[in-house]
């Protein structure tokens, strides 16, 4: 059995969750072509607000996103644990929103660490802030850098799950499929992307910063 894929372009939208701002960002594309962005912005809450309606303001936004860009999935930033526990909870809580609105659609939610986001763009996990927004800027040929970071990390996220996780997932079905079948997957995977920045493969280590 040979394996091939097509590629056709699919659209995600990437979710960078926070609170006080949270970044979302559609892009076209699939591995191997050229990614095109469709639309980028943050949902901003102020900090002083209560909680419920603060939620509430990012899943109205959300699915505001998902009625007019219609996204074939969404990938969200996955979170981990900092010093800050409650600022950790509100960046769960907000990511938590992004996943139940595409799960009431029955759109797949995918979720990507900082580090294999960073890899997936510039090449290196250890990419700050500054290097993810110019990749972002240079990969969707953009004449203005997307801002503030929080926009170019829903865009990154975007582009991770275009190059990263559509691969991962065909390989599961895929060997899944042979599994039942009997058979073995054979031939050659394309895993095409992108050469990573020369310039960035010893970028300085940058965690994520909650919101």
């Amino acid at each position: 059995m040979t394996l091939t894929f097509a590629r056709q372009p699919i659209r995600v939208l990437g979710v960078d969750p926070g609170l006080t701002r949270c970044g979302l960002g559609v892009v076209d594309g699939a591995p191997g072509r050229a990614l095109a962005l469709v639309r980028v912005g943050v949902v901003r809450t102020p900090s002083d607000d209560d909680i419920a309606r603060r939620l509430l303001t990012i899943e109205t936004e959300v699915e505001q996103w998902l009625d007019s860009c219609r996204p074939d999935a969404v990938a969200v930033e996955r979170v981990f644990s900092q010093l800050n526990v409650q600022t950790v909870m509100g960046t769960a809580q907000a990511g938590a929103v992004a996943i139940v609105c595409a799960a009431r659609r029955g759109i797949p939610v995918a979720l990507h660490t900082p580090t294999e986001v960073k890899a997936a763009v510039t090449g290196s996990g250890r990419a700050d802030k500054d290097q993810v927004t110019t990749m972002v800027t240079r990969l969707l040929r953009l004449t203005d850098r997307p801002k503030p970071a929080d926009a170019a990390d829903a865009l990154a996220l975007a582009i991770c799950h275009l190059w990263r996780g559509g691969t991962v997932s065909r390989l599961a079905e895929a060997a899944a499929g042979a599994a039942a079948s009997g058979g073995a997957v054979s031939g050659p995977v394309s895993r095409a992307a992108p050469p990573p920045d020369a310039s960035l493969s010893s970028a300085p280590s940058a965690g994520r910063t909650a919101r």
